[in-house]
């Protein structure tokens, strides 16, 4: 398991601290529980108010937490994915999804190219001035056929990755914006190359929210002679 990939991810932390909270709640309890049975009344009382402090730190984080699933902090260049592709009939292909934590999926598609997209969280003031990183995750990989009219004919593939559920800061913030006031913009980024036999792409993402998308030099050399030649 990669940690340094999962302390990328926002909802680690925020669900670490939440538990770390929550172990706290815990201790309060004990400790009112304590003073009450002791007849400490003034005591238990300052215990009942950091109990249900620290409950609502609790799902306060918990819940940014959920939220943020799916999402990761963006760097001055991230790695997103790698993909590995192999043919299956002609335009029909297996990809191999790989993760910076070490998660995997396989995954058909149609098309002769592959495009990937991410969505892209930016942060207004004060969050800005104290540092906060953009946020993003994958939404979605597509095929993608060179012709036109057969892009407009021919059997699609499009794959959601569902990283974020239904509980989604994208979906609090359309729903009730007032209530996520600090994110600036929202936006998509993609990024598509072309699809041969054996090809090993890596997928990034930079600080400006722009996706690349690059095949490693033996894949390159096949998509600069696809014949061989």
């Amino acid at each position: 398991m990669d940690w340094s990939a999962l302390l990328r991810m926002p909802m680690t932390v925020l669900l670490v601290l939440a538990a770390v909270f929550a172990l706290i709640t815990l201790v309060q309890l004990v400790a009112l529980r304590q003073r009450l049975h002791g007849g400490r009344h003034l005591a238990a009382s300052w215990r009942a108010l950091l109990c249900v402090g620290a409950f609502a730190l609790t799902l306060l984080l918990a819940g940014a937490g959920c939220a943020l699933r799916g999402y990761r902090l963006l760097g001055e260049e991230a790695p997103v994915v790698e993909i590995d592709a192999h043919i299956l009939s002609p335009q029909r292909w297996v990809l191999t999804l790989s993760w910076p934590d070490g998660s995997t999926r396989r995954l058909q598609l149609a098309g002769d190219a592959w495009r990937v997209e991410a969505i892209v969280l930016k942060w207004k003031l004060p969050a800005l001035l104290a540092g906060v990183p953009p946020l993003y995750r994958l939404d979605r990989l597509s095929g993608r056929y060179d012709d036109p009219a057969q892009e407009a004919q021919a059997p699609r593939t499009v794959i959601g990755f569902d990283e974020a559920g239904a509980f989604d800061l994208l979906n609090l913030k359309k729903q009730y914006p007032r209530w996520v006031p600090e994110i600036d913009t929202v936006y998509g980024s993609g990024a598509f190359l072309p699809l041969v036999d054996g090809g090993h792409y890596a997928v990034s993402l930079m600080r400006t929210g722009a996706l690349v998308a690059r095949p490693d030099a033996a894949t390159a050399e096949k998509i600069s002679h696809p014949l061989g030649g």
